[in-house]
């Protein structure tokens, strides 16, 4: 039986893309299926497979693959680079998936920096640092483009000083481009959000409000940076996807826990990849898609998508007390998600409070100074009035540490939104990483 590859019509900020197929065409790999909206921000989406179109609604595109795949595409059409950009369909992919065409939207007509997101700031996500490695000159050659674009005078990878195999690569081919450096940065959470890489890189902290611009600055992913290679050199619309799937594998050795896959078609279902991995293990506790922190539960009906950066089988649940207290963290989970974590712990939520330095930004929180934290006493001790026989915490390293440092103290014990995925790949979990 051919696969079949489910392409949903909202996979970025901004609005749905428009259906330009029928059920019944037949599609070549790299074929545009869906554009972006011409009255709104959103991207353009192509198809990762050869096939036939088999269903069509106002959510999604499902097309039946050939039983043959080629590896080639329908070549994109446009000259320029940002045009280039634009058409690919291109989004930030390592998160939120912001149209990249809109980040450059206002070229810098001073002084300008373009930076590389390489923090791979989650943990167990790996697939960044891993195709840096087999081809440092892809991301270098994507950071170049952009600086074109942006009109940048300066480059900036920021990568994690432990990813040494990782930083030499980059340092044997960074003198063949100009104006780019290396930034490297400590291993902690949450380093890869955009205003503490623009702390790191200028030593300066934005306010929560503000956008790296305000630094004359534009953050970009490192996978982003190498399909803009992708896009204005080889033409190639954005049909594939870096990730890393672990946890709960059948069968799967010690050193198997994670694995990473390159060029995953988008639209792969979620099942597929884990059975490529091995196989899940039938007791996981839940599967997410994302990373630890951010991560979001998910199903083996649901499929890859441009924002897509792992697929984990957490570790099965604990028995949590009969009461609970939450503390939210701009920089982990939502409070929706740390009330899904609850459910499932078995506990019943008496209180929520929300980390000292969270500010509410647009229906968000934001943190007013990433990964440094000025303590939570005040926060665990309302969770303990409310009547919290342990706490449930999604906060960055250090806020974690602080947490760790009174809550043992006051009787209450410690849960953390990502012990369930870091369990389950023998991960240290999240409590006091540092002294």
């Amino acid at each position: 039986m051919s696969e079949l590859y489910c392409f949903p019509l909202k996979q970025c900020i901004g609005k749905p893309s428009l259906a330009v197929v029928k059920s019944g065409d037949g599609i070549k790999r790299g074929a545009l299926i869906a554009a972006q909206p011409e009255d709104g921000l959103g991207a353009n989406i192509f198809s990762s497979v050869s096939g036939k179109v088999v269903k069509v609604t106002e959510q999604e595109i499902v097309i039946e693959a050939d039983e043959k795949q080629s590896a080639s595409y329908v070549k994109l059409k446009k000259k320029s680079p940002i045009d280039l950009v634009k058409e690919a369909g291109l989004v930030g992919l390592g998160g939120a998936g912001f149209p990249t065409y809109a980040k450059f939207s206002k070229p810098f007509t001073g002084d300008g920096t373009v930076i590389i997101n390489a923090a791979e700031c989650e943990p167990i996500l790996s697939h960044n640092i891993a195709r840096i490695e087999k081809n440092p000159e892809q991301l270098l050659r994507g950071l170049e483009i952009a600086m074109e674009i942006a009109g940048a005078n300066h480059g900036v990878v920021a990568i994690k000083e432990y990813h040494q195999e990782a930083i030499e690569a980059l340092n044997n081919k960074i003198g063949n481009y100009k104006g780019m450096r290396i930034v490297p940065l400590i291993d902690m959470y949450p380093m890869g959000e955009e205003r503490a890489i623009i702390r790191e890189v200028f030593g300066e902290v934005l306010p929560v409000t503000a956008l790296p611009l305000e630094a004359n600055a534009i953050v970009i992913n490192a996978e982003t940076a190498c399909r803009i290679k992708e896009a204005v050199d080889d033409k190639k619309p954005l049909i594939d996807k870096d990730m890393t799937v672990g946890g709960k594998i059948a069968g799967n050795a010690q050193d198997k826990l994670t694995q990473i896959f390159l060029d995953v078609p988008l639209g792969t279902s979620v099942k597929a990849m884990f059975e490529r991995a091995g196989g899940v293990n039938p007791e996981y506790g839940e599967l997410i898609m994302g990373g630890p922190f951010t991560g979001k539960r998910t199903t083996m009906e649901d499929v890859v998508v441009k924002t897509t950066g792992g697929l984990i089988a957490a570790e099965c649940f604990p028995k949590g007390p009969e009461k609970i207290g939450l503390l939210v963290c701009a920089c982990g989970a939502n409070k929706e998600r740390m009330h899904q974590l609850a459910e499932s712990l078995g506990s019943k939520v008496v209180g929520v409070e929300c980390c000292k330095q969270a500010k509410e930004v647009n229906g968000n929180l934001k943190c007013e100074n990433p990964g440094r934290c000025p303590g939570q006493v005040q926060k665990v001790m309302a969770l303990k009035k409310a009547g919290a026989q342990a706490v449930l915490i999604g906060n960055c390293t250090d806020c974690s540490n602080t947490v760790m440092s009174c809550a043992p103290k006051m009787g209450l014990p410690v849960y953390h939104c990502t012990d369930g995925a870091l369990r389950a790949v023998n991960h240290k979990i999240v409590r006091a990483i540092k002294k």
